[in-house]
């Protein structure tokens, strides 16, 4: 009996099965539920207030004072999210987290101006059929030039990556940039990546070859999954990445065994051991 395919990829999924593809398996097929962390949390409070900002506010309103209102609100907002609950933060722990999430915000301003910016998409769900996967995506902003170019960003809020792994990180906006060019006909000229935490701005320009060496990638990795599906041979990639994996008591390279995963995932809630 084979595995069921997931119904889609996504850059975190194409991601996710080359880091590894037990851990892909769990969290994509098997749908374990992985616990939260306040970085994660974080970064949806200071994406949800730079949403605000750019579909609130018109150019030249877009100011720190106007983006720390955004961030009261969004901070509102999160007191009924369930993943802000489920980290039960102390009320210090909880002064903190959004202490770190302004500074997070003042750190876009020395990026760019906001004020020069014209997007005309934030959030933004694009999805495409490619030789029968559903490739899909969720684009932090999309601007427009004022000579009518196209202008992915994407924002992140850990740290910037080594030079030597910037192309990596550029994978996730390369793959953005091909469902525009599917989706609305048009390829854009300048994909970024806004590193809050540093503050830096990664920017690569896609070419045609890029966008076809990722559609060959995407292509590639859901072939790889279709077999692994198949065959029920998702393998463990140990690597540093296991430090911060929460499906260890699962996996063997841990001692785990993966045939538990049926019986415990009928479990409300999971425990999996940190």
């Amino acid at each position: 009996m084979s595995f069921p395919l997931p119904s889609s990829l996504s850059p975190s999924k194409v991601s996710s099965f080359k880091d590894c593809a037990l851990a892909f398996r769990f969290s994509a097929i098997d749908k374990l539920p992985e616990p939260t962390s306040p970085a994660m949390v974080r970064g949806t409070l200071v994406h949800r207030a730079l949403e605000l900002l750019f579909w609130d506010e018109a150019a030249g309103h877009r100011t720190p004072a106007v983006a720390a209102e955004k961030l009261d609100q969004a901070w509102a907002e999160m007191q009924v999210d369930p993943e802000f609950v489920e980290l039960a933060l102390p009320v210090d722990d909880q002064t903190k987290f959004r202490d770190d999430a302004s500074t997070l915000l003042d750190n876009y301003f020395a990026i760019e101006d906001p004020n020069a910016v014209n997007a005309i998409g934030t959030e933004l769900y694009l999805e495409v059929d490619l030789g029968g996967v559903k490739l899909r995506g969720i684009i932090d902003r999309l601007d427009l030039t004022a000579d009518g170019e196209l202008i992915v960003t994407d924002y992140k809020t850990g740290k910037a990556p080594r030079a030597a792994y910037e192309n990596g990180r550029l994978g996730g906006v390369q793959f953005y940039a091909f469902l525009c060019e599917q989706v609305l006909g048009r390829r854009p000229k300048h994909i970024q990546l806004l590193h809050l935490a540093e503050p830096v701005a990664i920017i690569s320009t896609p070419t045609e070859q890029s966008i076809r060496g990722l559609e060959q990638r995407a292509t590639a990795v859901w072939r790889a999954i279709e077999r692994a599906c198949e065959r029920e041979d998702f393998r463990p990639k140990p690597s540093g990445l296991c430090d911060y994996c929460s499906f260890k008591a699962y996996c063997p390279a841990f001692g785990g065994d993966p045939s538990l995963v049926v019986r415990d995932a009928a479990a409300v809630p999971v425990a999996i051991p940190a």
